[in-house]
């Protein structure tokens, strides 16, 4: 969870990119989530899935409360799996969260407002399997490096289950969900300076190449555009890792 407060004369515009995460937004200023697919453009509460397509953030007063959730979690709070979407938050959780952060006298008042609230929807909703909640797990701690196959059978599952079981809980099939998790920790090594070969054969992919293709199908920008992008600056300040 973090707060971001600014005022420019410019107009900020940053894309929403995809990430490990189901992202809520809470603009308590003047800003708006703008969905280039749908040509939508929305105020107040906005939820993005893991991978949301030609979403951009704007605003000159900017005053936005952000909260990523692990995918599991995000099922209880919403109900479902979300993908590529960007929807209004009271589309999936009619709640008062916005109004009262707004009314809140400062950040950490916000803050525990936010965490006390997620947390007893969280308690109230929905889980996803256990072994959809495992394949996940086992998703992140290998950062992506994971054989569908393999983690099927450790499930006890038919591979077609665990595709089907997953998709409909988390969002994304298992492939494309690794892929996702695996693209995020290349991002943050080129970011952090590795270069371009070795976050490469780190991440397990074929070659620079692979890398290349895989950056531009999430980011939209080359791996070294991605390297000083101003949304991973921001990502590494607003939460270390």
């Amino acid at each position: 969870m973090a707060g971001f407060s600014g005022r420019t004369t410019d107009l900020v515009d940053l894309p929403v990119v995809p990430h490990p995460a189901v992202t809520l937004f809470v603009d308590l200023g003047d800003g708006l989530l703008v969905d280039d697919v749908s040509g939508a453009a929305l105020r107040g509460g906005v939820v993005a899935g893991l991978e949301p397509r030609g979403a951009r953030g704007r605003g000159r007063h900017i005053e936005c409360l952000q909260v990523r959730l692990s995918p599991t979690l995000a099922h209880a709070v919403f109900g479902t799996g979300l993908d590529r979407s960007v929807v209004a938050l009271e589309d999936v959780w009619p709640t008062t969260l916005p109004e009262r952060l707004r009314a809140a006298g400062s950040w950490a008042e916000r803050f525990a407002i936010a965490e006390a609230t997620l947390a007893r929807r969280c308690g109230s909703g929905r889980r996803v399997d256990d072994e959809v909640a495992f394949v996940w797990r086992r998703m992140v701690q290998r950062r992506g490096r994971v054989r569908v196959e393999q983690l099927a059978d450790e499930t006890g599952w038919s591979r077609k289950r665990l595709w089907s079981r997953f998709r409909g809980q988390i969002g994304l099939g298992p492939k494309r969900a690794a892929q996702l998790v695996r693209f995020d920790e290349a991002v943050h090594r080129l970011a952090a300076g590795d270069s371009p070969a070795s976050v490469a054969a780190a991440g397990g992919y074929a070659d620079q190449s692979h890398l290349h293709r895989e950056v531009a199908a999430f980011a939209g920008v080359t791996p070294a555009a991605v390297a000083t992008a101003p949304w991973l600056a921001v990502d590494d300040i607003a939460w270390p890792r």
